[in-house]
This record gives structure tokens, C-alpha cells and sequence, in this order.
């Protein structure tokens, strides 16, 4: 039987751990970080060993999920310093003021540094010995060995990766190629720009426009072509884009997600036929034909609409 004095500290221990977790909360910006940036850092970690948890932990962490002046500016969302490097820099306030940070076309340049700085650094050769699975122990050695100076630094990295279950990615074996290309936002944002998010939802790539967009200026900042977008959304493509507007980047599919199979869309005030189909990235055509519906047919509310 455990002596009372033991079992009074484990419990203090236990308690303390609990108070610090609940001291970290549940944020958006932070789970939208990681929706964009997951499978780059998978795509690192087969390519690395380094776990994805440990990578989009520091990154969210080193970056303020992606909004610092460092990360907004130099791209750089892991807080590297210049030492050793020839490349583009940023000068920043750390330790010190105005010190020196490397700075990169994108974020997906600064995620493959972040990995060969790891990777081809003798001071952290050690942790290449753990799993990819041991986060807690890549935690605590990224600490040990000089990462950062913040002397919470490992339990930081810990409560974000338990708070957002980030240790299911590191057994990760696939990841998906246009996000790791394109969630990181492949394109360089020019000064004062901010990019757009790429999520995904019913097999397909979307984002939302905000006001100002066309279907010309998201094509340049995806790489697409700004035509094809519009015809995958069923526009023309000098039809003008609304703040909020769903906009896909693939053709949509015929039905809506499997969980839709026996549950109809109800329609609701001021919906219509497109903004339908628009909200489960099915194709238009194809909403029609499951309802037997005429393209001049006119929608009420309360309507119910197959979209399986």
C-alpha cells in the first residue's frame, strides 16, 4: 500500500498537472492553424522523423498560430535565428533587441528549414534515438538541448499537443499533397496581403472569398486557373465574388458527405438552389436530378431536398 505522504504528493502532482492544462483553452486561430499546416508537417515528418505533433506544436507556438510579425512578414514560424544562414532576414525583438531571424518566400520554405535545422544540427542528434510517437519526449529535449529559453517551453508544447490531439498525426502515413503544397499557401504573400485558408469538405478544396475578390485574383494566388474555378462553381467568370462566398477549387461531387445519406436539407429563408448545392460542394446539375426538380422550379421554405 502506498504511504500517505506519497500518495498526498502524486495527488497534488495529478492536481497541478489538470489546473496548468485547464489554464490552456480551446482556440480557433489555433485549430485553424493546424487545418492548414497538418499535412505539410506530415509531409516533413516522413520525409524527417521529426513527429508532426512536436512541428505544428512549435509552430503555433514560435508563430502566435501564424499571425506574429515574424511569421506575417518573414514567413518564419518557428523563430529561428540567423546563425549560419546566407539567406533573406528580418530583425526582431527576442531576447535581445533587434536581433537577427531568418526570413523565407513562404511558409513552406520555413517548415523544410525548420526540418533540416533539426535534422543536420548535432545539438539535437539525441532526439532522432525516440519514436516519432514519444512526444513528450521530443518536448522535453527540444528544451534540454537549447531550442528556446522559455523554461516552460516543453510543457507548453505538451498541453497544445494533448489540447488538440496533434500526437494522432504522428502515426500518419499519407498526407494529402495539394494541402502540403498549397495549405502552407505555396505563393509568397506580398507585403500586407494575408492569404487565404484552404480547407477541405466534401472531397474538394474550398475557401472564402472576402469582399474584393474575383475569380481572376484567387486563381493567381492558388496557381489555378482562375476560368476553371469559376466553371467549378458553376459561374461565369467575370461574375462578381460576395464576402463569405463559398469558392471550390476542384469540381464538386455529385452528392453531399455520406452522413447526409438519410438526412434531407430542409430549406431555409433566403436560400436557394445554387447557395444548396454550394453549401455541401455538390454540383448543381446533380441537386436537381436527385430532386426531379426543372432548373425553373421555384423553392419554398420548409422544403425538404435529397442531397444524397
Amino acid at each position: 500500500m502506498m504511504p500517505l505522504r506519497r500518495l498526498c504528493c502524486c495527488i497534488l502532482i495529478i492536481c497541478a498537472a489538470h489546473v496548468a492544462r485547464a489554464q490552456m483553452k480551446w482556440s480557433q486561430p489555433f485549430q485553424a492553424y493546424f487545418d492548414q499546416y497538418k499535412d505539410l508537417a506530415i509531409e516533413q515528418m516522413l520525409r524527417y522523423r521529426i513527429p508532426a505533433s512536436i512541428t505544428l506544436a512549435q509552430g503555433v507556438f514560435e508563430s502566435g498560430a501564424g499571425r506574429s510579425a515574424l511569421a506575417t512578414v518573414g514567413n518564419n514560424h518557428f523563430g529561428i535565428k540567423c546563425h549560419g544562414w546566407n539567406g533573406r532576414t528580418i530583425a526582431q525583438d527576442d531576447d535581445e533587441t533587434g536581433e537577427c531571424f531568418r526570413a523565407y518566400d513562404n511558409p513552406r520554405q520555413s517548415y523544410e528549414d525548420h526540418s533540416k535545422f533539426l535534422a543536420q544540427n548535432r545539438r539535437y542528434e539525441r532526439l532522432f534515438r525516440l519514436s516519432m510517437t514519444d512526444y513528450r519526449g521530443w518536448a522535453h529535449g527540444l528544451k534540454a538541448c537549447g531550442y528556446a529559453t522559455n523554461p516552460n517551453y516543453a510543457n507548453k508544447l505538451i498541453e497544445i499537443i494533448e489540447l488538440y490531439r496533434l500526437d494522432r498525426y504522428d502515426n500518419a502515413k499519407h498526407y494529402d499533397k495539394f494541402m502540403a503544397q498549397r495549405g502552407g499557401n505555396d505563393r509568397p504573400a506580398r507585403q500586407g496581403e494575408t492569404l487565404h485558408p484552404i480547407k477541405i469538405y466534401n472531397k474538394n478544396y474550398y475557401l472564402i472569398a472576402r469582399e474584393g475578390d474575383t475569380f481572376k485574383s484567387i486563381g493567381k494566388e492558388t496557381e489555378l486557373s482562375g476560368r476553371k474555378i469559376a466553371k467549378y462553381n458553376e459561374r461565369d467568370y467575370h461574375d462578381p465574388l460576395h464576402a463569405g462566398d463559398v469558392v471550390y477549387l476542384k469540381k464538386k461531387q455529385k452528392r453531399a458527405p455520406k452522413e447526409f445519406k438519410r438526412v434531407p436539407h430542409i430549406v431555409r429563408p433566403g436560400e436557394s438552389m445554387y447557395t444548396i448545392a454550394q453549401r455541401y460542394g455538390i454540383r448543381l446539375k446533380s441537386l436537381y436530378k436527385m430532386n426531379r426538380l426543372d432548373p425553373d422550379h421555384t423553392l419554398r421554405v420548409g422544403d425538404s431536398l435529397r442531397i444524397y
